[in-house]
């Protein structure tokens, strides 16, 4: 079992990691992997036939979708981050190795999300261990009936 503190060097530990978490919140899991410089998402400027960074290392990156309800799905990238988009809330920038911890606070309830009347506006709150917590800005028109039943 991984804990919220675990590394994950690769983008194919973290999917592994990410199995384990839909299994154990018995949630089905799909799963695509784009690799080489040319299909990945981030090199763009990658030339036709290019599949390898200048330093020769072959990038993999992976998209994961989670069934059931909250909707979530998981972009891996190469270089030890992930966005995690959860019911239309995009949060980027999640190092790989907190990816874990906050897919468990959003399938164990923790997260919710938090009202301001003015200015307006919303946002996702997601703790993750070590007192630490990642927030998200949203606007009203996206809430979803997931997001809505946890504002605070």
């Amino acid at each position: 079992m991984i804990s919220g503190m675990d590394h994950f060097p690769t983008t194919e530990a973290a999917v592994t990691a990410l199995r384990e978490i839909a299994a154990e919140h018995a949630r089905e899991i799909e799963v695509s992997h784009d690799i080489g410089a040319d299909q990945t998402s981030r090199r763009t400027a990658a030339g036709i036939g290019a599949t390898t960074d200048p330093d020769g290392s072959l990038p993999h990156e992976a998209y994961v979708e989670f069934g059931g309800s909250p909707r979530v799905s998981v972009r891996l990238y190469p270089e030890d981050d992930a966005l995690i988009t959860v019911e239309g809330v995009e949060c980027p920038d999640i190092p790989r190795d907190d990816v874990p911890a906050f897919l468990r606070s959003v399938f164990g309830g923790l997260a919710y999300v938090t009202a301001r009347r003015f200015p307006p506006g919303y946002r996702l709150v997601v703790p993750l261990p070590g007192d630490r917590v990642h927030k998200e800005w949203t606007k009203m028109i996206i809430l979803t009936p997931w997001l809505s039943s946890r504002v605070r």
